[in-house]
């Protein structure tokens, strides 16, 4: 069985991702066939003695989009081409909206200015047939070409209705000005749709450009080159001529190009691109390390065990592209609609026409009644719905600091039951800072602080920087210490002012013989409490001990609570220990603790808490990327990882959990307005095509009516700036 990825180009929305993998479906040889729409790839599990990949790239290309396997096509044409596409269709539209403002001066001047001098020119049929011929033949190509590929395909979408509406209105209003009836055109109608429907696939593009980039961030994060042991030497090549079992040094300060196992030397490695954690992980000989974590002070040889496809960044990258094309489209509802309402439209305009022409014996009320019915049925609202909604709702979205990816994002949004939180950066700052002081009987406090800030102002690890820090906010400026000693995996040692001075870990108090029996108690309480513990000793005596953690946000309980009134439950999803989960849980108000999940099991654990329901996952860290992309709404936290920020679709700028109940609250007023929308839509088609069949509504009145309805529609809209959010 061979696993196979394709490139696709031409696909326009979820209507064309279906058709191809309905159609390789069917494909004798093909066991799995999954269209990743975002991406552009199509991943393929098929029998190579059956089939091959040049069969299955000309059975893509008959449906009418481009295919070749993805390791043929490199991501700098990719980009190009796309540079290229966003270009085309920016300067399409821009054109389109330059000839469309003589049709908003025809309106203004019909409704205020009727017999006016400049009324007469705008209503000039030639002066409209010169500017809506180039949007119907030019901006209207994609539409036909992406309707007829619909239809070849056996359904029908969006670009079946904006080719039908606006053809319709084109050949109807061409058909009077050569006859003669000024006062029946409808080019405007034609002009205005295409346009509207060119600016919202001109937002599509740009959404699917920023999901390529997320992936391309993420793929960026890995070192570029490696410091290879060979021969005796050290050379610099790039980290893809690697080889498994390769030497690799690398120096503090420098990121770990690839997975392996340390063969000499120890540090602390910065994992929080994979783990979230703000707290580095000693690591020393035999310990094994992730390409794209930071090496902090210490030098290492690193034997390298994965590269390549295999490596952890590699597999993020592939969960990352697969979950995202697991997502759904807000237009389905639309496109599925149409699927139903454009037939029968067409075959009521064909009815229409038939039995006027039969009984009436009337070629022009059979002509007129027919395109009248088409007129009524002319998408402008079905058009108007859903763009103008999300329009309103992401630009309140962003007065509120909370920035949405796309429309399908807040779609989903409020329809979550369960968040996943993730601790570090979400629920915490993310950062250590110093929360406990303890000093033995006969110690002074601020003694042991001023002692303790100066030994660990010359280290670089971050428990120290949070000590250091807290002695300089407190005490102000201090002195360095006479002689410093970092010990890597235990802590510092030190002379201050002729004191010597030990700072660090129960391992380190023991290998100096140093007697924690007074501070055992306080020392497990402060554990269970999710803090570390740093023991200091004073010429060999235990002095007290210094706590560090992660400190809660003072909004994350209210964000919890807020979740709770709305029906939502709050989970919290960590790489950390279990006592330090739950207690921070408990600060917050959560009962539900997932601790200890590695990486890439974090996306599996989104997979099976969507068992019970939508689920939207919050993160910061790069390790949140592939669990942000699985759940059915990620939101990042903007003062995080951009790669966090580029793979959710929800983006909260100021870092605050309370805004996540507030997008919850959000998202649901937004689709109210929609499906308010789309009713008023076709209403007016339901109310308005018997009508027009029967021949009561003209093409004036049927145009009329449509144009009602958009102004429904779009007045309808613009009362969610006014909704109260109460999230």
């Amino acid at each position: 069985m061979q696993n196979q990825v394709f490139k696709i180009t031409g696909m326009s929305c979820a209507a064309c991702s279906a058709r191809i993998e309905k159609r390789l479906g069917k494909l004798a040889g093909i066991s799995a066939a999954g269209v990743n729409l975002a991406a552009e790839k199509a991943y393929i599990a098929y029998d190579e003695t059956i089939l091959t990949a040049d069969t299955i790239i000309a059975v893509v290309e008959k449906l009418g989009f481009g295919a070749a396997l993805a390791e043929d096509v490199s991501e700098e044409e990719t980009r190009k081409r796309k540079a290229r596409e966003a270009r085309n269709l920016r300067l399409t539209f821009i054109l389109s909206a330059i000839l469309s403002l003589p049709f908003l001066g025809t309106m203004f001047f019909m409704f205020f200015f009727t017999d006016s001098a400049a009324s007469a020119f705008f209503h000039n049929p030639w002066l409209q047939f010169a500017c809506a011929t180039p949007i119907q033949v030019f901006a209207g190509a994609r539409f036909y070409r992406n309707a007829y590929n619909a239809l070849r395909g056996g359904g029908a979408n969006m670009d079946v209705l904006v080719s039908l509406g606006t053809t319709a209105a084109y050949l109807y209003s061409l058909y009077h000005m050569f006859w003669g009836h000024s006062h029946h055109l409808y080019f405007e109608a034609s002009a205005l749709v295409l346009t509207l429907v060119l600016l919202g696939k001109m937002l599509e593009v740009r959404a699917k450009g920023r999901t390529s980039d997320a992936i391309r961030k993420l793929m960026d994060s890995g070192a570029k080159t490696a410091r290879v042991l060979r021969n005796g030497e050290e050379l610099d090549i790039p980290v893809e001529e690697v080889v498994v079992g390769d030497l690799v040094r690398v120096r503090p300060g420098e990121k770990i190009p690839v997975d392996g196992i340390i063969t000499d030397g120890a540090s602390a490695v910065d994992e929080s691109m994979l783990t979230g954690e703000s707290i580095p992980v000693e690591k020393a000989a035999g310990d094994s390390v992730v390409g794209a974590t930071m090496n902090q002070y210490g030098a290492l040889v690193i034997r390298a065990e994965k590269i390549g496809k295999d490596a952890a960044l590699a597999q993020i990258v592939r969960l990352v592209e697969q979950a995202q094309g697991s997502k759904a489209h807000i237009q389905r509802t639309a496109d599925t609609i149409a699927g139903i309402f454009v037939p029968c439209v067409i075959a009521v305009a064909v009815l229409t026409f038939a039995l006027w022409f039969i009984l009436a014996h009337d070629v022009e009320s059979a002509v007129t009644n027919a395109v009248a019915v088409l007129v009524i049925a002319c998408p402008c609202s079905l058009g108007l719905a859903t763009p103008t909604a999300l329009m309103v709702g992401m630009g309140r979205a962003a007065e509120s600091g909370i920035l949405i990816r796309d429309g399908d994002c807040l779609e989903q949004a409020g329809r979550v039951n369960v968040v996943a939180l993730d601790k570090t950066g979400t629920i915490t700052f993310g950062k250590p800072v110093l929360t406990d002081i303890h000093p033995l009987a006969g110690v002074d406090q601020s003694e042991l602080l001023r002692l303790c800030a100066m030994a660990e102002t010359q280290s670089e690890h971050p428990l120290a920087a949070a000590i250091a820090k807290a002695g300089a906010e407190r005490l102000g400026a201090l002195p360095e210490a006479e002689r410093f000693t970092a010990l890597p995996g235990m802590g510092v040692s030190a002379v201050c002012e002729s004191k010597q001075l030990f700072v660090g870990t129960r391992r380190l108090m023991e290998a100096e013989g140093i007697d924690l029996s007074a501070l055992s108690g306080t020392a497990q309480t402060l554990e269970e409490q999710g803090k570390t513990a740093m023991f200091a000793a004073i010429d060999s005596i235990a002095a007290g001990i210094l706590a560090v953690a992660d400190t809660i946000k003072p909004t994350a309980a209210q964000a919890v609570q807020r979740l709770a009134n709305m029906g939502v439950e709050s989970v919290m999803l960590t790489g950390d220990n279990p006592r330090t989960a739950q207690a921070i849980a408990a600060q917050a108000g959560i009962t539900r603790v997932l601790a200890e999940v590695l990486p890439d099991k974090k996306a599996d654990e989104i997979r099976r808490l969507k068992t019970g329901g939508l689920v939207a996952m919050a993160g910061d860290g790069i390790n949140d990327a592939p669990a942000l992309a699985e759940a059915n709404v990620g939101i990042a936290i903007g003062t995080g990882a951009d790669i966090a920020m580029e793979t959710a679709g929800v983006t909260l700028m100021s870092g605050d959990p309370c805004a996540i109940p507030k997008a919850i609250a959000l998202s649901r007023a937004t689709m109210r307005k929609i499906k308010q929308n789309l009713f008023w839509a076709f209403f007016y088609n339901t109310i308005g095509i018997p009508f027009a069949a029967l021949g009561f509504l003209s093409p004036v009145l049927a145009g009329a009516a449509m144009a009602f309805s958009s102004v429904t529609v779009v007045t309808n809209s613009l009362r969610l700036k006014y909704t109260k959010l109460r999230g």
